[in-house]
């Protein structure tokens, strides 16, 4: 194969993926942010999620298990949490209490699994492609 005809099928073969990645960005993906924590009058920390929803779809079916780090990064407790539902185009407030840890101890929130990612009228799916999380809040949020 020459050079010349190499590079034409180079660029050909990415003219072909244009129309996949034209989707991808339009259909946009799931944010969670963790956007604020504050004690709690329980002792514990309160923490205030935003999930931004710029999928095409809305989801029945959204639980994650988190472990939450203490300020040595030692795991001190996984938590479950379920935020669904997640309207469509929508973003979302939820409010989850983590126990018997102050806000000022924890490092970071590591998303440890979804246990659930089921779109509305739809088969269970990995959400994981699609998921970005961010944090406004002194505390990590990461994957």
């Amino acid at each position: 194969m020459t050079l010349s005809r190499f590079f034409a099928t180079l660029v050909a073969g990415c003219f072909a993926f244009l129309p996949l990645v034209a989707v991808a960005q339009s259909t946009g993906g799931l944010t969670v942010e963790l956007n604020k924590v504050e004690p709690s009058e329980t002792g514990g920390c309160s923490a205030f999620f935003l999930f931004r929803n710029e999928t095409e779809n809305s989801f029945e079916g959204f639980e994650m298990s988190l472990a939450i780090l203490d300020s040595g990064g030692v795991i001190d407790r996984l938590l479950s949490i379920d935020a669904a539902p997640l309207p469509l185009s929508r973003t979302t407030l939820k409010l989850f209490e983590i126990p018997e840890i102050a806000c000022n101890d924890i490092s970071e929130i590591l998303l440890h699994d979804l246990t659930a990612c089921r779109p509305q009228n739809g088969e269970e799916m990995d959400c994981f492609p699609i998921l970005t999380l961010t944090s406004r809040a002194p505390v990590a949020l990461v994957k």
